[in-house]
């Protein structure tokens, strides 16, 4: 062989590809570099997940309590009209209650809570002075409410909007709508328009109007001459359902809501588990102070009777507790936590779990003080 032979031979076995044993090597170290970056790639894609729940989770719970404590800062708002500002004649005096408080002059006389879901003229002129109403862990759910969780509260709202429905509109407010309530007052004092105060105890609706019909919103502005504005008369019961939409089994925070037809079911705000509340009732006459809460004022201070139905009356202020879950599962978590969201009707703490799942939850408090029925008796 000669030597450019060799040459040439060698040169060959240099320009030969891998062996089967370097192409092994290169393949497991290329599929060790791919397990990695994939093991990175779901870890961060789990990590992102997670955190998209937990924001889902605080805004949700967040938007929840600012529509409860929104609403219940409305509570009782009548625009003109003050309802404890009217003495009312024959109207009699319930039983005394626990802690000395004097029943308001406006309320007529009642045997029982009004029922939130009736909504002839005359049960929701009987009960708009109830700013508030509310039922403990949903033993008694009222009938327009459909799927309420068992153990979470309901709470009961009523007031006028914020909007002027008429005669003249106001800005940015919606036109009326026909057959919806609405709710006239008198800035007028002349007794062509007032019933008397020293007569029948009913003389206290002289003073305003709440009707469907636009035709009867006869009430004038302080000249006694111009008609005066009217608002849509709200009521909205406030509940936790076992589902959002059909059996899909998430927990919603639902409203609803008086309309021309009735009441309309209002999904507000997914994943909400419960809701309880407290009420803060004053106990001194001709005063809005605070002091004590209850979760039950149809219970509170071994109150009898009507008597009871005054406890609701003088809620001043009411404590809002909510718990919030994600809607999806988390992969090895387990909630082993106790959430305390107020207190009981006896005191006791309002403890929800562990519940051993799979969901995450937070929970939320906030003390909402009801400034228009707190503001009229405030000296």
């Amino acid at each position: 062989m000669t030597h450019l032979t060799r040459r040439i031979n060698r040169r060959r076995e240099r320009e030969d590809g891998f062996s089967l044993i370097e192409l092994m090597i290169a393949i497991t170290l290329g599929l060790l570099i791919m397990t990695g970056l994939t093991s990175i790639f779901v870890k961060n894609s789990q990590a992102r997940t997670e955190i998209e729940r937990s924001n889902r989770q605080l805004e949700s719970g967040r938007y929840a309590m600012t529509l409860l404590t929104e609403d219940l800062r409305m509570a009782g708002f009548m625009a003109q009209f003050n309802s404890y500002g009217l003495i009312i004649g024959n109207n009699p005096v319930p039983p005394p209650l626990g802690a000395g408080l004097a029943p308001d002059p406006i309320t007529p006389a009642m045997a029982v809570m009004p029922d939130p879901c009736a909504t002839t003229l005359a049960n929701l002129r009987n009960a708009y002075f109830f700013h508030v109403q509310g039922n403990d862990n949903a033993t008694a759910v009222p009938t327009c409410v459909t799927d309420a969780r068992t153990g979470s509260d309901i709470l009961v709202v009523r007031r006028v909007s914020t909007c002027v429905a008429g005669p003249v509109l106001g800005a940015g407010c919606e036109a009326v709508i026909a057959g919806s309530p609405l709710f006239q007052s008198s800035n007028c004092n002349g007794a062509t328009e007032l019933a008397s105060n020293t007569g029948s105890a009913m003389d206290y609706q002289s003073h305003f109007v709440l009707d469907s019909d636009t035709t009867l919103l006869i009430k004038t502005a302080l000249n006694c001459t111009t008609q005066a504005n009217y608002r849509r008369y709200l009521t909205h019961i406030y509940f936790v359902a076992n589902n959002n939409v059909g059996s899909d089994g998430i927990p919603t925070l639902k409203r609803a809501e008086l309309g021309a037809t009735g009441f309309t079911i209002v999904p507000l705000v997914e994943g909400i588990e419960t809701i309880q509340f407290e009420y803060g009732v004053g106990t001194t006459a001709n005063s809005a102070q605070v002091t004590a809460y209850t979760a039950d004022p149809d219970t509170w201070n071994a109150c009898a009777g009507a008597g009871c139905l005054f406890n609701w009356t003088h809620v001043y202020a009411v404590k809002v507790n909510l718990l919030a879950r994600n809607v999806e599962r988390s992969a090895g978590h387990t909630d082993t936590k106790t959430y305390t969201l107020g207190l009981k009707a006896d005191g006791s703490n309002n403890d929800f779990g562990p519940y051993n799942d799979a969901y995450k939850r937070h929970a939320y408090n906030a003390a909402v003080r009801l400034d228009n029925p707190s503001g009229r008796v405030t000296p």
